[in-house]
């Protein structure tokens, strides 16, 4: 897994390629929170994301809960059908604001 980090004001965007599986979700997760430390709006762009685990859908929830306790935003847009499978079964796509 690769992370882009491009930021624009207060918004960071977060070009994610590869797998978010177990070895790779603590760094996925740093860089989620850390972004929340340089900024209040948060875009991550899953365009390269062919893989996520239950370790990175926990990622996704406090960086979800970092951002509303920081008065802030966190969207994902990009994903491809696999990852939009995912969402949907396990109802994140309910719980995130994805485009």
């Amino acid at each position: 897994m690769t992370i882009e980090e491009v930021r624009d004001g207060d918004t960071i965007q977060l070009n994610v390629s590869g797998k978010i599986d177990t070895i790779t979700a603590g760094d996925f997760q740093t860089a989620v929170l850390t972004s929340f430390q340089k900024g209040k709006i948060l875009v991550i762009n899953f365009k390269d994301v062919v893989y996520i685990s239950s370790s990175g859908l926990r990622a996704l929830v406090l960086g979800q809960k970092t951002a509303v306790a920081k008065g802030g935003s966190m969207k994902i847009i990009n994903i491809n059908k696999v990852v939009e499978d995912v969402f949907k079964v396990t109802g994140f796509d309910k719980m995130l604001t994805i485009e």
